[in-house]
Formats: structure tokens, sequence, C-alpha cells
């Protein structure tokens, strides 16, 4: 304001080695300790196969030493972040109590066999997330965040439950193991339950549409908690498709409902996307679309694409959060809108992108097999296509050198990319060989079709802004992205204390 002197309030950022908490100190020397674990249990697992089970109670595999890596590797960087971050905040210590314990249950998540061990944890891992939303105790907002969050995951995870004691009535197994060795078994109206629940709650848990509601009203909480949530609690619901893939492909159309749940919030992401104006509302948009991929993923048979998206993803979207505050611009609003990357501005540039993109999917289809034979896997491939396209595009548009300089460039980039691609998802799928069901990819239908043509309609619609045109769409994607009203900040003195 105007005229109006105020006290500066925010200083030099502390040292995180400078008289930190013990707390903090000694959690974050415990998780990179368990990191380290993780990756000699994954060595040994590659070196030395076989079971590695306490019976009946949980189960060491491929897939639960990747994932220790992964939650590991993240919660490390969240801890070590969180030092400086949380520096001087009265809810220091608790923060990172409530972050080491999620990274313990969800460690315990991965190996459990049992299906009330499973169960216990899955709660216990969304009541830990909802009181990392609500982390601040007095900010009014934060704690209607951690309500509506609270609300979803028991919801979530009351279907799993229902899931769990249906397939144990079935099959009269309470492993998981179990339950996977008698899937020939299941079937009729019971199974549909059973397997509609667990749809159900991966959808809830992933945030795919119409769920989305609970992590579009969680910006209330810390960086590095959103940072945990959208690269790791979110991919829940695929571990929970990949855990229970011999119950939910036993008939094929529920497959099919699958992949249209996810390629209908995969498209949503990017609608919803489109009409965001603040950083992390963006993030949270582009996670609903991404975990919309690795759901369709699942659906089609490809359970092990379905892990190498989850991993690279929540790689990815950790490092976009925890660098949010460098992504905010200092600029004159205008009346013109930038789109991501916006028309073709040459018949080279269309030509040179294209070619990217086929060239991009052909190499993916000889280093993987997908898409070599007339099955799901062509779709697998095609959305490789279209992703090679779209960061091709982004990247002629977007970068300072001189035109046969960045066409030059694309494909020296991309194209190894792909490779590194290829065999990040080739070394996953062969450490996860021992699970069952691993790749069932499934026969192509109209269904698959037209999601692949509705998908590159509305791409081509958002990036020639086709869709702004409309004022009823625009309308539409607003609400279905805004957060709950006791979530809203109506005032930023709201907040200026915590």
């Amino acid at each position: 304001m105007s005229g109006h002197n105020s006290k500066t309030t925010v200083g030099a950022l502390p040292e995180t080695t400078a008289e930190s908490p013990v707390v903090p100190v000694a959690l974050t020397w415990l998780v990179w300790v368990l990191f380290a674990g993780s990756v000699a249990a994954l060595a040994a697992r590659v070196r030395f196969e076989g079971p590695w089970e306490l019976p009946g109670v949980v189960a060491v595999d491929g897939l639960t030493v990747l994932l220790w890596v992964v939650v590991t590797f993240l919660s490390g960087i969240v801890h070590s972040y969180s030092r400086r971050y949380m520096a001087g905040s009265s809810y220091q210590s608790s923060f990172f109590l409530g972050v080491f314990g999620f990274t313990v249950v969800v460690m315990g998540l991965v190996a459990a066999d049992h299906v009330v061990l499973f169960g216990l944890l899955w709660v216990a891992m969304g009541l830990l997330m909802a009181n990392l939303i609500g982390a601040v105790e007095g900010w009014p907002q934060a704690r209607a965040a951690a309500r509506v969050a609270r609300r979803y995951f028991l919801a979530s995870s009351a279907l799993l439950g229902v899931s769990l004691v249906t397939l144990w009535w079935e099959t009269g197994a309470t492993t998981i193991s179990g339950i996977a060795a008698a899937s020939d078994t299941l079937g009729g109206p019971v199974w549909l339950v059973a397997a509609g629940a667990l749809v159900l709650a991966a959808m809830i848990q992933s945030a795919l549409v119409p769920f989305q509601g609970w992590l579009l009203s969680s910006m209330t909480a810390p960086t590095p908690a959103s940072a945990l949530m959208h690269a790791g609690f979110v991919n829940a619901g695929g571990v929970l498709l990949v855990r229970f893939a011999p119950v939910v492909t036993v008939d094929p159309d529920l497959l099919l409902v699958v992949v249209a749940v996810g390629g209908t919030s995969a498209i949503a992401g990017k609608l919803l996307k489109s009409v965001q104006t603040d950083v992390k509302g963006k993030l949270g948009c582009s996670t609903v679309g991404q975990m919309g991929f690795m759901i369709m993923q699942a659906g089609l048979g490809f359970f092990g694409a379905a892990i190498t998206h989850l991993i690279l993803h929540g790689f990815y979207k950790a490092y976009q959060f925890l660098s949010a505050g460098g992504q905010i611009e200092h600029t004159v609003p205008s009346g013109e809108t930038q789109h991501t990357v916006g028309p073709v501005t040459s018949v080279v540039g269309f030509a040179a992108t294209l070619l990217t993109g086929l060239v991009g999917g052909a190499l993916f289809a000889a280093l993987t097999g997908k898409g070599t034979a007339v099955d799901a896997g062509l779709l697998l491939t095609f959305f490789v296509v279209v992703t090679t396209l779209h960061a091709a595009r982004n990247a002629v548009h977007n970068t300072s050198l001189s035109l046969p300089a960045r066409y030059g460039a694309v494909p020296l980039v991309f194209f190894p990319a792909i490779v590194v691609y290829a065999a990040v998802y080739e070394s996953i799928s062969a450490l996860l060989s021992g699970l069952p069901l691993l790749t069932a990819p499934t026969e192509l239908t109209l269904l698959h079709g037209a999601i692949a043509v509705g998908f590159v309609g509305i791409y081509v619609g958002i990036e020639t802004g086709i869709h702004e045109r409309s004022r009823r769409l625009y309308v539409l994607l607003l609400n279905a992205s805004r957060p709950a009203s006791e979530t809203l900040l109506t005032s930023a003195e709201d907040y200026n204390e915590y």
C-alpha cells in the first residue's frame, strides 16, 4: 500500500546444520540409512532369487524391493529439503515424524501379504497423509483440507475392505498370494463386487476423475508434503491394481472399463490444467492426468509399464514441486494466451516434430516388442508417439537456438531418451517377472480406438486454443478443478503467520 511502511519479517535462510532439533536430524539420517539398506536388498534380490517371506504375513518380491528404493530415496530428498524449509516452525518435529511414519508405513504396505495387515496399513497411510495435508494446526483452511482428504481416504479404505473381505469369502485365502493363486475360481457377481471395489479404491487413491477433489483441495499442505503426495501417495492406486492383477484380469470387460477410466482422467487432467493460473494448481491437474495414464496402462494389461510410469512420474513430480518457487514469473498481464506449445509455424517444423514422434514410437516398439502385434501394445506405442511428438514440438518452439540447430538437436535429445525409457521399462519388467500376470495385453476394441481418436482430438484442440472459444466449457472446467470451498484462502493475511 502506498505510504505504508512495514517492518521486514523475512531474513536470511537458516543453516540446516545450526541448532537443528534432534528429531529432524535423526530422522533424516535414518531415512537415508533405510535407502542404503533398500539398495542392498535390491542388489541381493537381483543376485539371489527365491522366496523372502514370513509365511502368511509378509512377502518380499521384486516389486517390494524396487518400491523400497524409490520410496526411501524420495523420502530422503523430502527430509533433507525440509530441514531448511521447516526450520523455525513450531510443528517441525511433528512434521518430520509424520513424513518418516508415512515412509515406514508405505514400506510395510508393499511387503504385506496378509490381507488384514495390508488393509490396516492402507488405512494408516491415508490417515498419515491427511495429517500432513493439515500440518498447520492454526490454519482453518489447512484443517478443512485435511478433513476433505480424510473422508476420501476412508472411503477408499472402506472399498478396499469390502474387496478384501469378499475375496477372502470367495477363495478362503487370507493372503494376497493365496488370492492370486485361487483367481481361476473367481467369477460372477461376487467377483464383480470385489474387483469393482478394487478399481474404485484405486481411482480415489490416485485422484482420478471424478475423485480429483481431495487432491486439488490439498494445496494447503507444506510443499515437501505435496511432493511426497504427488510423487508417492497417489501411485498407490497403481500398486493396488498390480498386486491384485489376477483379480482384475478375470474378465476382459473390466479391463476395458479401467482403460476408459484412465483415458478419461488423462484427457480431463490436460483440460483442467488449461484453466489453472497458479503453479501448484497446474501441477495438481497434471497429476490427475498422469495417474490416468498409469491406470490406463494397467487396463491395457501392461502392469510393468504402469510401475515404470509411476516411478518416472514420481521423480519428475517431486522435482516439480520442490522447485515450484522458481517457476513463478513476475510478468505484466496481457490479453494474449500463451498455449502449451502453440501452433506449428512452418512446414519444416511440423515435419520435423511429426517424424521425431513416429521414429520414436518405432524405436520404442523395436526395443520392447510392444506395438509389433495387433493387441493393446499398439495403443501403448501410440501414446509413446504422441508424448514424443508433444515434447519435440515443445522443444522446437521454446528454445533460443537457430532453426537448423533446433531441428537437428531434437532427434539427438529424444531418441536417446526413448532408448533410456525402454531400457528402464525392460529392466523393471525383468525385476518384476515373478509377479503373476505382469504382462497380459488385451485385444484391441472399438473402445481403444475411440480413446485414441478422442485423445488426439482434444490434444489438438487444447494446443491450438479451440477449447477457449467456449465459455461454457471454461466454466465447466473451472468448477471441476475448484477446491472445496472451505479450503479456499480469502485473504493472504490468513496464512501470513504460518
